[in-house]
């Protein structure tokens, strides 16, 4: 079973410390997600697992190798997915050749591809499709589906419901499912309570850039005070 282990991560901004003692562990087969007010520290945290913020102490672990200070380009490589919050996608090429860029990171073959258009069938009918005229919804499926394509054991998701219609978060949330009944290790970011609760094993809540509580997922459905409190909304 694979897991993710950071521990004592620090990051700054200039000056402005970003990242205090950030420290988690995610598991093969669950979904962990971490919740605070905007400006937390959340997307940060990604990042810096990811090497494209570099922390100024901590360290890093997967599968009991330690990734700790290796390049931003190496991470993907040794199976961390990243699908960051606005998608970042090509927009002027094509999905098949955002697809073929995620194959490229590992030199991944069909089999992941397929499994990756198993799960968002709609992309197989906009292959040839430039994915900047996508809707929202599609282009969310095809980060996600990109990330896949690198065949990882840990899969990070940046606000992946954000500004989507219902029937395209129904989607994204059945995906996040099936990938963790595979056994697939997710760290999710996400602010919307109602694509959360649903879905989420753990909650870990963030304020100025630590984590100021852990809960499992069962405790925060019977106790909405703790979204209130930690993230200031009612559910």
């Amino acid at each position: 079973m694979s897991e993710m282990r950071v521990e004592g991560y620090d990051a700054f901004y200039g000056r402005s410390q970003a990242l205090r003692d950030f420290s988690i562990t995610v598991k093969g087969g669950e979904v962990l997600c971490l919740m605070g007010r905007n400006g937390a520290g959340k997307t940060t945290a990604l990042k810096a697992i990811m090497g494209t913020v570099r922390p100024a102490a901590g360290r890093l672990w997967l599968d009991g190798e330690e990734l700790t200070g290796l390049p931003a380009s190496e991470i993907p490589r040794r199976g961390i997915g990243y699908v960051p919050q606005g998608r970042r996608l090509f927009s002027e090429l094509s999905v098949a050749e955002n697809l073929e860029i995620g194959l490229m990171t590992r030199h991944s073959g069909q089999e992941s591809l397929d499994y990756a258009l198993g799960l968002f069938p709609v992309l197989r009918e906009r292959m040839k499709q430039r994915s900047g005229t996508l809707s929202g919804g599609e282009q969310t499926m095809l980060s996600m589906a990109r990330a896949l394509c690198v065949n990882p054991s840990v899969l990070m998701l940046d606000e992946p419901t954000e500004g989507l219609m219902p029937s395209a978060i129904a989607s994204i949330r059945e995906a996040v499912v099936k990938l963790r009944d595979d056994g697939v290790a997710i760290l999710l970011v996400e602010q919307r309570v109602d694509a959360v609760l649903p879905i989420a094993d753990r909650v870990a809540f963030m304020n100025h850039g630590e984590i100021k509580a852990r809960f499992d997922i069962e405790e925060v459905r019977s106790d909405k005070s703790l979204l209130h409190q930690y993230v200031g909304v009612g559910a």
